[in-house]
């Protein structure tokens, strides 16, 4: 693989792989941002990288263009990059991949990151995605997912995570899926949807969510307060700017309806409640009962 670069070996076992691709599968941002946090919090280290030129047509995905403070002009080329973090006191660590989704050869590309994760030790693929979604921003984000082994499938279940039955275009995450099944590993993959009338990013709201769940599914050891301290101040941002739009706030209104008429009965109510409930209302018919026969 000549397009693949190694700058170091990882002393470690890493038995967990975790991606995220900008763009397509990353609305607000808010898988990417998510990733980010994680690499940022638990000190990642940077030791593989893909080529670009072999996977994009530039004049697709093209490359961004900034000036240094000395006025210099810098390119920077689509990135994916591969990176890893290790336990405290451990010797287990997790392949951390943050990619953009390539123009060309899919199945290359994807074949190459399932055998780098095979040739470290990954028996585990995660990855989490965003996209936008007829949701209201004043719910909980809504979560989706799909798994390939039972034990991934149970904890997406146990987690209100509802699986996904989409069927259609797929993006890069998919053949990914389909190269790492391939080669034995197992793999699940997690939806943040977004609210898709609003254009800030990166949403925190969708990134914390996401990590609250990466954090139970993987043990991670992340404080997530900065990230929660940042969903609020975004939730309150995009409150004000709501309430100023009758016409958005008439919209989120009816998303909040749909939104609760779709929500599953959160659980058993307690018999005890149920009889005494039963019994008020029969009460209340036996006073109304009078009224009710002048007729």
């Amino acid at each position: 693989m000549e397009f693949l670069s190694v700058q170091q070996t990882p002393t470690v076992k890493l038995d967990t792989l975790l991606i995220a691709f900008s763009g397509w599968a990353d609305a607000a941002e808010g898988a990417s941002s998510a990733i980010k946090f994680v690499e940022r919090k638990l000190t990642s280290t940077k030791f593989a990288e893909f080529d670009p030129e072999e996977f994009y047509d530039f004049s697709q995905t093209r490359p961004q263009t900034t000036r240094t403070r000395d006025g210099k002009r810098r390119i920077h080329w689509p990135k994916n990059d591969f990176s890893y973090l290790v336990y405290p006191e451990s010797e287990r660590g997790i392949m951390v991949f943050m990619g953009v989704e390539p123009n060309l050869r899919w199945r290359t590309y994807s074949n190459a990151v399932a055998q780098l994760a095979h040739d470290h030790g990954v028996e585990t693929v995660v990855h989490v995605g965003a996209l936008l979604d007829a949701v209201p921003h004043t719910r909980a984000v809504k979560l989706s997912g799909t798994a390939n082994r039972p034990d991934l499938n149970e904890f997406l279940e146990n987690s209100g995570i509802k699986s996904s039955n989409y069927q259609g275009p797929t993006g890069i995450s998919s053949s990914v899926m389909e190269a790492c099944t391939g080669k034995g590993m197992g793999y699940a993959s997690i939806w943040g949807h977004t609210s898709h009338y609003l254009q800030a990013a990166p949403n925190y709201r969708v990134s914390y969510t996401l990590l609250k769940v990466l954090n139970k599914l993987l043990g991670l050891p992340l404080d997530l307060a900065e990230l929660e301290s940042a969903a609020s101040t975004f939730d309150d941002e995009v409150g004000k700017a709501v309430a100023q739009d009758d016409q958005i706030s008439s919209y989120v209104n009816k998303l909040e309806g749909q939104y609760d008429d779709a929500m599953p009965i959160s659980g058993i109510p307690d018999p005890a409640e149920v009889v005494r409930d039963l019994e008020q209302f029969l009460r209340g018919e036996q006073q109304r009962r009078p009224d009710d026969s002048s007729d």
